[in-house]
């Protein structure tokens, strides 16, 4: 930021531009860095939020100055023409404001990522479990085929998917409306019409209001499961206010109900909990479906307050001391429980309300089980960075079978053009063994 700070008001050249992700706003504005040294480079040449690196090398490319307007086509990685502008300090960043617009020279190839290799085999031993935040879904969603081919081919139709943001039957609309039976039907209807698998769903519908998100879209966890493979382990679903247990067992006092401690999740979504069997009878296991509470209030890196406030952060922390504890009392009555934690956490995992909720809980992040590359652990672009705030943990008997083409990211949104786009979230996929003993 120095750095920065003392180029203010200077007539500067940025050579070997590079885009880092669709534009920032509808003004057109622009992340990028140039042919400089950068650090957490990933694979598709944007940068990757790692432990205590938030991307500071880079600068929002403003409005040009002969009213031109910046292209409204980039994507993550694009190659731009050269930039010369006036760098500048306005609303918590610095940028350069351009003496004319650039334009794309080239984008990366493929357009989107391969279809994942992991697989669900329909045995205990190889079911595929999926993450995917789906923004803000609704009825009649103008997204739902798209939504629905990520998780046919580019996840290949997982045996059990944990999603988030899934609003009530009426949307937005703000009517007490609370049943989100259309909407998650709509979504299993047409993934039927893809894969031609009966997918199903469970949820538990929220207090109208009280779990946060756009109001009156009542937004909460759900899970679509291919019955074919796996079924609910003696269902008994808990109501909007029935706070979930573990019973001896262990067991759940309601299946599927919902982790609540007020006020810990007071304007927040409560994670799902359910056990589940394998149709067979040979697998056993335990999800917790999690979105914490959000970012919001967050300031800039380049902003006026020192340290940059993380917002949300102490409600985090406390969920997942929630959360952890949840899941500890799980494997405190069996250490070889099978346990998958997956959802939109909404931090990093090396911030304190990841770190804390693995030592509670005992799970383990699968992306170092899988030994997945730290620049290439990202679900989310914000800002400058590709940043991942959807996780996926698993307890000790889980870990220890997975191997490292057994969990993958998969890009279908951080690198889409803007008519690509199902979500703001990338899905996360993987192959799991959950048989019992």
């Amino acid at each position: 930021m120095d750095f920065w700070e003392s180029l203010s008001g200077e007539l500067v050249t940025i050579q070997g531009v590079t885009a880092l992700g669709r534009p920032a706003n509808t003004f057109g504005d622009q992340w990028v860095y140039g042919n400089w040294p950068v650090t957490g480079l990933n694979s598709r040449g944007g940068l990757t939020v790692t432990d205590r690196d938030s991307n500071p090398e880079t600068i929002i490319v403003g409005s040009p100055l002969d009213g031109t307007r910046n292209p409204n086509t980039t994507k993550l990685g694009d190659s731009l023409t050269d930039i010369t502008g006036i760098v500048q300090y306005n609303f918590g960043f610095y940028s350069i404001l351009p003496l004319t617009a650039p334009s794309v020279q080239s984008s990366r190839s493929p357009a989107l990522p391969p279809p994942a290799e992991v697989k669900s085999k329909g045995r205990c031993n190889a079911l595929s479990f999926a993450d995917y935040n789906i923004e803000n879904f609704t009825p009649g969603n103008s997204r739902i085929p798209l939504v629905a081919d990520h998780i046919a081919t580019y996840l290949g139709a997982p045996s059990v998917v944990f999603v988030q943001e899934i609003q009530d039957n009426s949307g937005a609309t703000n009517n007490g409306v609370v049943d989100a039976n259309l909407t998650l039907s709509g979504l299993t209807q047409a993934l039927q019409e893809r894969t031609g698998i009966p997918y199903d769903f469970v949820d538990v519908d929220p207090v109208n209001n009280a779990d946060g998100g756009q109001p009156g879209g009542n937004i909460r966890n759900a899970y679509l499961f291919n019955p074919n493979e796996v079924r609910l382990y003696k269902p008994n679903p808990g109501s909007s206010t029935d706070a979930n247990a573990v019973l001896p067992g262990p067991s759940l006092r309601f299946n599927p109900g919902r982790i609540d401690a007020p006020p810990v999740f007071t304007s927040s979504r409560k994670p799902l909990v359910a056990q589940w069997e394998t149709v067979d009878g040979k697998g056993n296991f335990f999800t917790v479906n999690v979105h914490w509470t959000s970012k919001g209030g967050s300031t800039s890196l380049q902003g006026d307050p020192r340290p940059p406030v993380n917002g949300g952060i102490d409600n985090r922390n406390a969920q997942a001391n929630v959360t952890g504890s949840f899941i500890a009392q799980i494997l405190a009555q069996d250490k070889n429980a099978a346990v998958i934690a997956a959802g939109d956490f909404n931090e990093f995992a090396t911030v304190e309300p990841l770190e804390r909720f693995v030592q509670i809980s005992g799970l383990q992040d699968l992306d170092v089980v899988s030994g997945i590359p730290e620049v290439e652990r990202y679900t989310y672009t914000f800002g400058s960075s590709q940043q991942q705030l959807d996780h996926m943990y698993v307890s000790p008997s889980v870990a220890k079978h997975v191997g490292k083409k057994d969990f993958e990211h998969v890009h279908v949104n951080t690198w889409a053009a803007e008519e690509d786009v199902a979500s703001d979230h990338d899905p996360t996929v993987a192959s799991l063994n959950v048989c019992k003993g």
